[in-house]
């Protein structure tokens, strides 16, 4: 789907707010999106470019849920039958992020957003990327990118992912950045899938997509999206990148990272730039959520009725990890913690709860842990194991860190205790209070 076609349906249903008095993009469209969170938002009227810019369009899963129109306990099943039962897109050779080619690279013409009075510079931070492997084919990921000059930019590359095995095996890859994409890109570029798959299939199996080949390197790239910035990056050729807020919420450090040198913008005729705030709520549900059905895969794999996965917002979307099972055997809490940390390595901590415990409240999570937990028999320590780069307290360089699991299931043997809260009458109080 196009992204303006998208907003198009939220301005119809009054569910965005379109702003259309001159912004800049340098802190003042970020300082408006922080202030509507989690509010759609399209600005019409940009002070440095022609493009429009919008954003906050997907920050919870209510609003990813609508997009796809299913429910929010729908979403889990719903990408995980995507990733389990891929289907190849439709290529196309008419496709709208090619509508207009530009013939000279000049990124000062996009709005790219200064976020943060700390940042390095203007960062794309919405940026979803196509790269491929002679091995291992094509890859869709994530990817931070800081505007240095008209035509340059350097990217964040997290040391063991599968775009930096690319560099390091082949010294430079052709990339895409493709900005301005509906959930189905999104999502299945936040998957965590094995090296070799292509996430565009994930994509089209979410909703049905077409790509097209890129016009300066040799990728298939999503039809439908509003920009594309196409080049290469060199692994050896490096610059500052950073400070940049990162999904924590705290600012990363300055490191030496590629240089990714553009040399082909392409875009919609009526291209509208997609901002995405670092650290809030659309960063978070876009990098946490899809790492759910993952999870759900590997806890059910141990033989455990899994309920549902929440990678919550205050572990950074990232970190924490809460689950609700079926328990069956007294061991189901343990065996769900080891298959959860399998299926999320960046994992700092996770909690599993039993059916009658609501995943998204935490009262009701502190109350169990409170009620339930008991750290001699039900906490699982796994001491010194590599765990996410985003973790500040993680050791830095390695990202050595100690991980906890709680099981917070109750004891299969009450031994006549009662573990359940007490329920109240329910009564309609129009008969008594009146209309």
């Amino acid at each position: 789907m196009i992204l303006e076609e998208y907003i198009n349906e939220l301005q119809q249903n009054g569910k965005i707010t379109t702003i259309t008095n001159k912004i800049s993009k340098n802190l003042e469209i970020a300082g408006v999106l922080k202030s509507l969170e989690p509010q759609p938002v399209l600005f019409e009227n940009i002070k440095e470019s022609e493009f429009r810019v919008t954003g906050n369009l997907f920050c919870n899963k209510k609003q990813i849920s609508e997009y796809f129109e299913i429910t929010t306990e729908e979403i889990i099943p719903t990408l995980t039958r995507a990733i389990e039962e891929r289907s190849e897109p439709k290529q196309t050779d008419k496709a709208a992020c090619q509508e207009v080619v530009e013939d000279k690279v000049d990124l000062d013409k996009i709005p790219i957003l200064m976020h943060n009075k700390v940042d390095g510079g203007p960062y794309i931070s919405s940026g979803v990327v196509v790269a491929a492997d002679p091995e291992f084919g094509q890859n869709l990921d994530f990817h931070r990118a800081m505007q240095i000059s008209k035509n340059k930019m350097v990217v964040r590359v997290v040391r063991g992912r599968d775009f930096h095995k690319f560099l390091e095996r082949n010294g430079e890859v052709d990339v895409a950045f493709c900005i301005g994409n509906t959930p189905e890109v999104l999502i299945a570029a936040a998957t965590s899938v094995e090296t070799g798959i292509n996430e565009l299939e994930i994509a089209n199996a979410l909703r049905k997509i077409s790509v097209t080949r890129a016009k300066t390197v040799d990728l298939m790239i999503p039809a439908d999206s509003e920009f594309v910035l196409e080049g290469r990056i060199i692994l050896e050729e490096k610059h500052d990148e950073g400070p940049f807020i990162d999904l924590t919420e705290t600012v990363d450090v300055i490191r030496q990272e590629p240089i990714f040198e553009v040399k082909k913008i392409t875009h919609r005729k009526t291209a509208i730039w997609q901002g995405l705030l670092p650290g809030r709520d659309e960063h978070k549900i876009l990098m946490g959520m899809p790492r759910e059905p993952t999870v759900f895969r590997k806890v059910k794999e141990r033989g455990i009725d899994v309920l549902d996965v929440n990678i919550t917002p205050g572990g950074a979307s990232w970190l924490h990890v809460a689950i609700k099972i079926k328990k069956k055997n007294e061991d189901d809490g343990i065996q769900a913690l080891e298959g959860a940390f399998s299926g999320h390595k960046s994992a700092k901590h996770i909690w599993v709860y039993d059916e009658d415990i609501d995943i998204y409240s935490d009262e009701e999570r502190e109350w169990a842990m409170a009620t339930r937990f008991q750290a001699d028999i039900d906490l699982l320590i796994k001491d010194q194991e590599p765990g996410s780069s985003l973790d500040p307290s993680a050791e830095p360089g390695t990202k050595m860190t100690t991980k906890c699991g709680f099981d917070c299931t109750k004891t299969m043997d009450t031994k006549g205790k009662s573990f359940d809260k007490a329920k109240f009458p329910e009564v309609d109080l129009k008969k008594y209070l009146g209309e």
